[in-house]
């Protein structure tokens, strides 16, 4: 989730009866949705010794203070583990893992049921999910091919606050409502649904 740190763990077995040794160089970068690089957040080198069939796991750790500010909106790491075994000259393994980080802070609550002409209040409730505080909030709702700004106080470290947002249908049918929430940590935050409108 977006703004809590990344675990990760990489699972190694060795498959064959021989003791080996492998060295690990771990790269953790953020990406566009091209595979592009932005930036590299993350470099780290182990060595493993794996027993006669014996597997390790070794543990990742990202923390948000890592990426947070080198993040795009389309909120990519890329994560990738070239593994050699050494003294077996050219015997190595890439493992490479994109994530994909989640927004879990736009819920829109509506009314059961929604009838055209009548007004319905609809609960809007945003978050801050970083462990800092953010400043210049800016919601922008847009239902009903029309486009609200509404300018937000700042939102303390992992805060949630919630706005009422009334509006009237006026045809039936599906209706859908999106929000889009910025600030100036991130931006493009975006959370919808479709409102099923009943006739009067």
């Amino acid at each position: 989730v977006f703004g809590k740190d990344v675990t990760l763990i990489l699972i190694l077995n060795n498959l064959s009866s021989d003791h080996k040794t492998v060295k690990v160089d771990i790269s953790a970068s953020t990406v566009l949705y091209t595979r592009r690089t932005v930036a590299e957040i993350l470099k780290a080198t182990t060595s493993v010794d794996l027993g006669s069939r014996k597997g390790k796991h070794i543990r990742i750790k990202i923390p948000y203070s890592y990426y947070g500010k080198y993040l795009t909106t389309d909120k990519r790491i890329q994560v990738t583990a070239l593994c050699e075994v050494m003294h077996m000259h050219g015997v190595k393994l890439l493992v490479e893992k994109t994530i994909i980080l989640e927004d879990s802070n736009i819920i829109i609550k509506i009314p059961r049921r929604v009838v055209v002409n009548k007004a319905v209040n609809l609960e809007i409730s945003y978050a801050n999910p970083l462990p800092e505080p953010v400043n210049r909030c800016v919601l922008l709702v847009t239902l009903m091919n029309q486009q609200v700004k509404i300018n937000l106080a700042r939102l303390g470290p992992r805060e949630r606050s919630k706005i009422y947002f009334e509006f009237t249908p006026r045809k039936s049918g599906p209706l859908q409502l999106q929000v889009d929430f910025s600030c100036d940590k991130f931006s493009h935050v975006k959370g919808f649904v479709t409102i099923a409108v009943a006739p009067s």
